[in-house]
């Protein structure tokens, strides 16, 4: 959908913003771009736009030359999203979300109705918020409307510059989350710059890692926390590059240990025989369906005349499979456990232990760098020993 053919940027004052910089963004991905201040990365999406014009190789978008195309309506096509959102004070959230349709020629009812759709869509209700003006939103509704307005001509393209740096943690994650909710329905092409290794990587199909105007490593952001391509990046994603991995590798089934289960309807004094016998101290309680009801301890279950389902406790400590293992280990801190159940739906999976979570972690790494499948990869775990 975007492609960079050996571009290159620079200003008459002998400045190189960007060198020969050539990469290709397919249709429906996300691509972050991050690196420091005044590394080209801003630069490589304004040229997107031409805001800038390059002074060296050729942008095309969806097989066409931009540098043929009237910067204004290419502009119409490409939605721009920025850190200071640039909302018109004197309009309404409904009249500044419907600006770039009104302005490619709709109709002001059909300009108006889609305005409202998007702002439904990015969670805020039109009829509350759409009769309000900008100075009446906090600093997170404010960039709420700022991604409606930039997706309300159903524009290809997006462009997004910073698009959360200017509001709290809390909330920054939290748009963070309904930003790749919202990209997961609409599937635009989307160039999202920023200068956070953890927002790339958190929100990055693939990660552009800008060195000076040119690009050291664009790759899965698994791939660049696991296996730096230079020094250079090894250095800028971070000594705790492995701890931020955790973000990007996912539970899989074959992570998966597989305890003592006992059953909701089962005699509790039979389910502490089958528990002795395996010298265990606890089990997972489960439907005869497979799906997860709690856990239950060799202790309650001694002595009990009742069922299993009686004396099981609540599961608090779980997570979907498919999860970051970053959840799965935010599970056991919160919970204090030694593990964490795994299911998919109601039905349960397996449980991941911490020596599993490791070993996930480092099947991961190795299968980037051999190119194979995690389940492929080969070595001595500490489980085995």
């Amino acid at each position: 959908m975007i492609r960079f053919e050996q571009v290159g940027k620079v200003y008459p004052d002998g400045t190189t913003a960007v060198d020969d910089l050539s990469f290709e963004v397919a249709e429906g991905e996300l691509v972050t771009l991050v690196g420091p201040s005044g590394c080209g990365k801003t630069t490589t999406m304004m040229m997107v736009n031409r805001l800038i014009e390059p002074t060296a190789g050729r942008i095309l978008v969806d097989g066409e030359d931009i540098a043929g195309v009237d910067p204004v309506k290419l502009r119409r096509r490409i939605g721009y999203v920025i850190q200071q959102v640039g909302l018109f004070p004197h309009r309404t959230v409904l009249d500044n979300t419907a600006t770039v349709p009104a302005l490619v020629g709709w109709k002001r009812a059909k300009a108006r109705a889609r305005a409202a759709e998007l702002l439904d869509l990015v969670g805020l209700d039109p009829k509350t918020y759409g009769s309000r003006y900008p100075a009446q939103l906090s600093g997170g509704q404010r960039q709420r409307v700022g991604v409606a307005r930039a997706l309300a001509a159903d524009p290809p393209v997006l462009l997004m510059d910073e698009p959360f740096g200017a509001v709290d943690p809390v909330v920054r994650e939290r748009l963070q989350n309904e930003f790749l909710k919202l990209q997961a329905t609409v599937r635009k092409t989307v160039l999202l710059v920023t200068h956070d290794i953890e927002e790339a990587v958190r929100m990055g199909d693939r990660i552009a890692v800008y060195g000076q105007g040119r690009i050291e490593q664009f790759d899965t952001p698994a791939a660049v926390l696991g296996t730096p391509a230079t020094p250079y990046v090894a250095q800028f994603v971070g000594a705790d590059r492995g701890l931020k991995r955790l973000s990007v590798t996912e539970i899989e089934a074959s992570d998966l240990e597989q305890p003592p289960v006992a059953y909701l309807d089962e005699p509790a004094a039979t389910a502490a025989r089958e528990l002795a016998v395996l010298g265990a101290r606890w089990a997972v309680v489960l439907s005869r369906q497979g799906e997860l009801h709690g856990w239950v301890s060799g202790d309650a279950l001694r002595g009990s005349s009742g069922t299993v389902g009686e004396l099981a406790r609540r599961m608090e400590a779980w997570v979907p499979v498919g999860a970051p293992l970053k959840q799965a280990f935010s599970e056991m801190l919160q919970h204090d456990a030694g593990w964490v159940a795994v299911v998919d739906g109601p039905r349960f999976l397996g449980v991941l232990t911490p020596a599993k979570l490791h070993e996930a972690l480092r099947r991961s790494v190795d299968a980037d760098a051999q190119g194979v499948a995690r389940d492929e990869v080969e070595f001595d775990s500490v489980s085995d020993a």
